[in-house]
């Protein structure tokens, strides 16, 4: 796995309680307004995009939406916790990982 930076601002999220991780956290984070990022593991099922789409599109009208190149365990190694959706609720984190996303092309 490359080192990429993407993953060190999602760490730096979580250590600083920003960044909720699941389906039932990230649904919360969406309903009550706070998601400013969504992210979603290469693995993930098709089911569960939609499903947290159509809660974005209801509550949050703008609120952007990556497919990770990593897989469920690769976020797991990174992050310590197995989850295939995560919302980062801070806009500054947000606004770093979208950056350093979209230099991978993803």
């Amino acid at each position: 796995m490359q080192n990429k930076k993407y993953l060190s601002l999602l760490g730096l999220s979580r250590r600083a309680g920003r960044l909720s991780m699941g389906h039932d956290t990230v649904l919360e984070a969406i309903k009550k307004r706070k998601a400013k990022l969504i992210l979603f593991s290469s693995d993930i099922s098709p089911r569960l995009i939609s499903e947290i789409e159509r809660a974005s599109e209801r509550y949050l009208k703008d609120v952007p939406a990556f497919k990770l190149e990593d897989t469920i365990e690769e976020l797991y190694i990174a992050l310590g916790y197995k989850a295939g959706v995560l919302a980062v609720t801070d806009e500054n984190f947000a606004n770093g990982i979208i950056q350093e996303v979209n230099k991978y092309g993803d």
